[in-house]
């Protein structure tokens, strides 16, 4: 009984693998397109950031359901922490040119993370009272 089950579960996994290939590349695929409208528009915004606005507008118009990209998505959030390890080992070996401006960019650094917590915190707070005066009037 359990050899004719076992087709079944490697059938399962094999669909499940392609899940996550489909969903890696659908957002490779809005990534690529973001890369194009920063190749196209003359703009200084960032080919990421195009990316994000195009995931973000597909998935508010309904052209792209969450579940289609879901699981790789918290799996590349996952992994985030690791993709940050070049950059620092960079920053490492960059020392000997960073020490003589390290104490002014580490204030430009604290003063603008404490600047984009409270604008945050001010954007949060006017969305959720906004959203709370619709709630009361509708």
């Amino acid at each position: 009984m359990a050899q004719a089950t076992e087709p079944e579960e490697q059938g399962g996994h094999e669909r499940n693998k392609m899940k996550y290939v489909k969903q890696f590349l659908i957002i490779l695929l809005i990534s690529a397109l973001g890369e194009g409208l920063y190749a196209i528009l003359p703009l200084p915004i960032p080919a990421s950031v195009y990316g994000v606005i195009l995931m973000l507008a597909a998935l508010i118009s309904g052209i792209l359901k969450l579940e289609q990209v879901k699981e790789t998505a918290d799996f590349l959030i996952e992994i985030m922490p690791v993709m940050f390890i070049p950059a620092g080992v960079g920053l490492l070996t960059a020392w000997g040119d960073l020490k003589p401006v390290w104490m002014p960019i580490s204030v430009i650094i604290a003063v603008t993370t404490v600047f984009v917590m409270v604008v945050t915190g001010w954007v949060t707070q006017a969305v959720i009272r906004r959203n709370k005066k619709g709630e009361n009037h509708g």
